[in-house]
């Protein structure tokens, strides 16, 4: 396993990250302990959950295996903003319902303090200045040491660091956005914010909800215990729509050569492309089994060749965003300046 810092910050995580989003749900308790153990024995240090994660009991399951394996090293990450109950301010960013959310999961966790919290998505209601303070209160507390994000535009991001800077408050350090050959639209603006503010990525979904694993086919309708299987047009997964999509067809063609020119899993070559772009700080990876886990984790050494690269970054090209971003009409060459204003 390789390790990177968390971001900007001094803190050290594994390139792969293990996500709970199953624990309680696909997976039973005992396999989620499974798989945490199988985790830590590869190497892998961050663990991240969110306290809607099978409302609440992927965090308590993490819980009770931090409580038997008390001298497990992990650097432990949830998140906060959707309903958490029925009530009007059980839902938001604002400062009343982060601080009853992280309460909530500090007792689910069994833990006196979280190494990074994150807000889940954009809330359009809360003021983001009261947002922010509520992170900053809860370093300067010491109950979380970072602050990032999840799921917010580059606007969005921008924002967030500027009013940060200008309030003089610890800076965020990590943006967990939904990225992988399939999805690359966060390129033309959500990665050069990260990259300008030193957030690192902690990128969700990698595989694409299973369709670069190679285990769906584009004839025929998925059936069985997936995820697909249980509801074909589920969410951005949906079978309906990917399986008209050329462009998925090349993507999971690129990533089935060069697995097998090197004799790898599919999900193996995925994970090592999106391991190796820009900003990247860890990937979140999300597994059903124990054996699916195992698969995954073979990637924790793998780098792909600048040939390979260029085959699936070529294949996987979303296109359609020339303008204002570089395309045709816009002259990329530095502006040559003589003296005064340019």
């Amino acid at each position: 396993m390789e390790y990177r810092t968390l971001g900007a910050s001094g803190a050290v995580v594994s390139t792969y990250a293990l996500g709970t989003m199953t624990f309680g749900n696909e997976t039973d308790e005992a396999g989620s302990h499974a798989q945490l153990d199988r985790y830590v024995e590869a190497g892998g240090n961050f663990v991240d959950t969110a306290d809607v994660y099978t409302a609440g009991v992927s965090e308590e399951i993490v819980g009770r295996w931090l409580a038997k394996k008390s001298s497990a090293d992990v650097v432990l990450a949830t998140k906060g903003r959707f309903p958490t109950g029925d009530g009007p301010n059980d839902v938001g960013t604002s400062r009343r319902h982060l601080r009853k959310a992280l309460e909530a999961s500090l007792q689910r966790l069994g833990v006196d303090h979280i190494d990074l919290y994150q807000l889940h998505a954009w809330d359009p209601v809360t003021p983001l200045e009261e947002t922010l303070s509520f992170l900053e209160d809860a370093v300067r507390a010491g109950k979380i040491s970072y602050g990032g994000l999840s799921n917010f535009t580059g606007w969005q991001l921008q924002k967030a660091c500027d009013l940060i800077a200008y309030r003089g408050w610890s800076p965020l350090v990590t943006l967990q956005p939904q990225y992988n050959l399939l999805v690359r639209e966060i390129e033309w603006e959500i990665v050069p914010a990260a990259q300008e503010n030193g957030l690192g990525l902690l990128p969700w979904s990698p595989l694409g909800g299973g369709w670069l694993t190679g285990k769906y086919s584009f004839d025929e309708e998925p059936a069985g215990a997936t995820r697909l299987g249980e509801n074909p047009d589920r969410g951005v997964e949906s079978w309906y729509r990917r399986s008209r999509n050329q462009r998925v067809r090349d993507v999971v063609d690129a990533v089935r050569e060069i697995a097998e020119a090197r004799g790898i899993s599919m999900a193996q070559v995925a994970l090592a492309w999106l391991v190796d772009r820009p900003a990247m700080t860890s990937v979140i990876l999300g597994a059903r089994t124990l054996e699916q886990l195992d698969d995954n984790l073979a990637a924790a050494d793998l780098h792909l060749t600048p040939e390979e690269t260029a085959k699936l970054d070529e294949a996987s090209d979303p296109g359609a965003a020339d303008y204002p971003y570089g395309g045709p009409g816009v002259d990329q060459r530095a502006r040559p300046i003589s003296g005064g204003r340019a």
